[in-house]
């Protein structure tokens, strides 16, 4: 059964924070906010709880999961990021918004999209997830919590704790949050397009 954190949502208490990452660190899947919905990560390293998200959320082997990193510093251990990506993505971050990027050489298989060989990074705006990332020195292996059937994500920490409790090992409970996941754009190649338009605006890329 799930462990359940009531974290506070500006300030999020350390005893807790120090507590949900060694849980990550221990092999935990959990499940936490983030200025979308609520998302389920991992330890990134951790090919079990990968398979567990996969398990939940009925995903296949070309699911593009993503690295939920604290900042662009961490973004660019994994990713390969040219000037105007660099721009446009620090403009945007922190923020509500996933990019698919082409993923480093040494950036282990496990992490990237098997035939693209890109990699979904993330750096959301919500003090929980910032202090977890900060607790833990490196990004988290993570997926927006959309159930099988959804059409949105969950935003609900009540409704995840009722419905995952069996299959998760913590819920952290920052409050409600949107059930939008994170709008995703996709800038592996030359042209940066909308994969999915969720809780990031994107007027700004029309012309």
């Amino acid at each position: 059964m799930a462990q359940y954190f009531h974290i506070h949502q500006q300030n999020p208490q350390l005893r807790l924070i120090r507590q949900a990452a060694a849980i990550l660190n221990e092999g935990g899947l959990v499940a936490y906010p983030t200025d979308s919905s609520y998302a389920l990560g991992c330890h990134l390293d951790d090919k079990r709880a990968v398979e567990r998200i996969r398990r939940i959320r009925r995903l296949d082997r070309h699911h593009n999961f993503t690295l939920v990193a604290a900042d662009l510093k961490q973004v660019a251990q994994f990713a390969k990021i040219d000037n105007q990506q660099y721009r446009l993505i620090k403009g945007l971050t922190p923020g509500p918004y996933t990019f698919i990027l082409e993923a480093k050489r040494l950036v282990p298989n496990r992490l990237v999209h098997p035939r693209r060989r890109t990699i979904g990074i993330r750096i959301p705006d919500h003090p929980i997830v910032q202090a977890l990332l900060q607790e833990l020195g490196e990004p988290i292996m993570s997926s927006s919590l959309i159930l099988p059937g959804a059409e949105f994500a969950m935003g609900d920490p009540d409704e995840i704790r009722d419905r995952l409790e069996h299959d998760i090992d913590l819920v952290i409970d920052g409050g409600l949050v949107s059930n939008q996941p994170s709008t995703v754009l996709d800038w592996h190649l030359n042209e940066l397009t909308v994969v999915r338009e969720g809780a990031g605006p994107v007027e700004f890329l029309v012309q």
